[in-house]
This record gives C-alpha cells, structure tokens and sequence, in this order.
C-alpha cells in the first residue's frame, strides 16, 4: 500500500489532485487507524490513466461514469456509448489538429522558401 505523497510522486500528480480525485468518487483509498490514506499499488496505473483522459479533455463525470469499464471491464450499455462518444469526440480533435499542423508545415515551407532557406 503506498501513502498519498508516494502516488503523487510516482505519477507527477499533486497530493490536492489525488484528494480531488477521491473527492470525485474517482479514487477510494484505504484509511490507516490514524485516518491517513493508503492506495493500492495499482492506482499508479490508475491516476496515469486520469490525467490522459483529462488531458483528452474528458471531465471528472466522464471520468467517473467511465471507471467500472477500468476497474471491472465489463462496462453497461450506456458506458460503451459513452466511450465511443468520448472515442468519437477526440477523433475528431485529433482530425483537426493534424489539419492545423499541416497547414503550419505549409506556412513554414512557404516563409523558408521566401527567405530563400532549403527545406
């Protein structure tokens, strides 16, 4: 079991992150007799997990709704529409932004040529 301060040092997460996690429902570590916060080792994996989902732009109700699909992997109905919604969703950013960087590569090829620099 580690302590709060070792999950937050082994995924870059700040102690307050992990307590806003638990306060999302998303995390529900043990308690020690003195009340101190004990996560299994497998919630390194876990939290790692969170912050690409939030980094995806999902929220922390997504998140949530989609935790059984992590914990037990036998998500409902209406979990496996909410992953492809989500799934859906970043694929069409994903689009978009490899649409905006072409055009950046454009631009950038276009101004070197125009200062004479090769490619």
């Amino acid at each position: 079991m580690l302590k709060i301060g070792e999950v937050a040092r082994r995924t870059g997460v700040s102690v307050r992150a992990l307590r806003y996690y638990e306060e999302q429902g998303l995390l529900t570590p043990d308690r020690t007799p003195s009340g101190q916060r004990r996560y299994p080792e497998e919630t390194v994996e876990v939290v790692l997990l969170f912050q690409r989902f939030y980094a995806a732009g999902l929220s922390s109700r997504a998140i949530a709704a989609l935790l059984p699909c992590v914990n037990n992997g036998h998500p409902s109905t209406p979990q496996r529409h909410l992953l492809r919604t989500e799934r859906d969703r970043l694929a069409s950013r994903v689009a978009e932004m490899t649409d905006t960087l072409h055009r950046l590569d454009q631009l950038i090829t276009d101004a070197d040529r125009r200062a004479g620099v090769a490619a």
